[in-house]
């Protein structure tokens, strides 16, 4: 049996940490010849997507348990970062009565799981409440603020990671739809708005990582965020929305997207992707939201063209070492947005072949799975795998976790 455990990936060695593990005698003598097991238990990488679905189910007043339960399994079976709807328009749908109690409880639940979670977002034009139409600049302003103070601080230490504005590139010329958001911004403009949510934001969470999100990733972003960041507005990552209704982008153009906004040396977060696995929407549709249709099915080939297209994308997102995290915005079909087919369930909660393409890579090409080696000469097991949180144990003896991550790491065993 080998004294080597050893996940060689030649594409992505970046994401790859060493270490090894030690057994010793009660005095400190190397053990050579001990047959070890080491398993992964978590990635380093924020594999995500929604738990919008599953809040009535962590707090018990879920409609279907069942079937909830069933697809939550699932949920965990690939994933360890969810996103909660923090959506100003649902959060808090009569002045002063936000969901707070239940958005908190779900949310402490889902990190008794294991689950880093993240709230999207706290400034938004869209999906902006009803109420504060007719309200002065400064009366929105004044409630923008409390709204921002409120849910970064009061989930502190809980939800400690925001996406705190999204799309700002629009915000001020944004007519879709009449919102007190959107004037506000054109009253400040864009550098004013950003540094106005960022800092109210820090202000009531100084440890939360805070985002800047946009599926505009033309050079208006960069733009945008070149200037924020000159201005010295303390942005934590910047999150690329890539929702692909109308087809796959390509590895090339991924490829490019990453090597744009990489430059500005923060952690990069695909927050919004999804590919379909039905008819592909219209070229000519600008905005996603205009394309209605009464039913849009998931079909066996457009099923089979979902599969390899999230190998492709994945795998190309996870060869640049400036992406830390990838959420896809939808487990199953079942109210997904816009009623695509963009899930990796379909409606009935059966997995489609992009679900079990996935798991292929997170918990496969990607995994180290219980394995077993023995201790060379120097009573050790060499362990080269995707950074994470590992166990390793000895027979009959309880498991000791360790971290594979930048440096070398290990642990020491103890044989009785």
């Amino acid at each position: 049996m080998n004294s080597k455990i050893t996940v060689t990936n030649t594409t992505m060695p970046h994401r790859l940490g060493h270490g090894g593990v030690c057994v010793t005698s009660s005095d400190g003598r190397p053990l050579p010849g001990v047959e070890v097991e080491v398993a992964q238990v978590s990635h380093d990488f924020w594999f995500g997507n929604l738990l919008f679905d599953f809040i009535d189910y962590a707090n018990g007043t879920s409609d279907d348990p069942d079937r909830d339960s069933a697809e939550f399994e699932k949920w965990m079976a690939l994933y360890n970062f969810g996103t909660l709807p923090f959506y100003w328009r649902t959060f808090e749908p009569s002045p002063g009565d936000p969901v707070t109690p239940a958005m908190l409880s779900a949310a402490r639940h889902f990190v008794d799981f294991g689950i880093l979670l993240k709230g999207h977002p706290l400034a938004w034009h869209t999906l902006c409440p009803r109420w504060l139409l007719g309200r002065s600049l400064e009366e929105v302003e004044v409630t923008l603020r409390e709204r921002i103070i409120r849910e970064a601080g009061q989930f502190a230490g809980v939800v400690d990671m925001l996406d705190a504005i999204n799309e700002l590139v629009i915000m001020p010329v944004f007519t879709a739809e009449d919102n007190a958001i959107t004037p506000l911004c054109r009253h400040l403009g864009r550098m004013a708005m950003g540094r106005l949510v960022f800092a109210t934001a820090r202000a009531a969470n100084p440890a939360a990582t805070l985002l800047i999100n946009d599926f505009d990733l033309s050079t208006a972003y960069e733009c945008l965020i070149e200037g924020l960041l000159e201005a010295g507005v303390g942005i934590d990552a910047i999150g690329l929305q890539t929702h692909m209704h109308q087809g796959y982008r390509g590895a090339e153009e991924i490829a490019s997207i990453i090597d744009r906004f990489a430059r500005f040396g923060l952690p990069l977060h695909f927050t919004e992707a999804s590919l379909v696995s039905g008819h592909l929407m219209p070229p000519e549709i600008v905005d996603l939201n205009d394309y209605q249709v009464e039913h849009w099915p998931s079909t066996p080939e457009g099923e089979a063209r979902q599969a390899a297209e999230m190998v492709d994308f994945y795998q190309t997102v996870m060869t640049h070492p400036s992406v830390v995290a990838i959420t896809y915005w939808g487990l199953s079909d079942r109210g997904a947005w816009l009623g695509a087919p963009i899930g990796l369930l379909r409606a009935d909660g059966t997995p489609k072949p992009s679900y079990d393409a996935l798991h292929g890579l997170i918990k496969g090409d990607w995994w180290v799975p219980p394995t077993k080696a023995v201790t060379d000469e120097n009573g050790q097991v060499e362990i080269t795998g995707f950074k994470g949180t590992y166990e390793a144990s000895l027979a009959g003896e309880e498991p000791t976790e360790f971290h594979l991550g930048e440096e070398p790491t290990g642990c020491r065993l103890l044989a009785t």
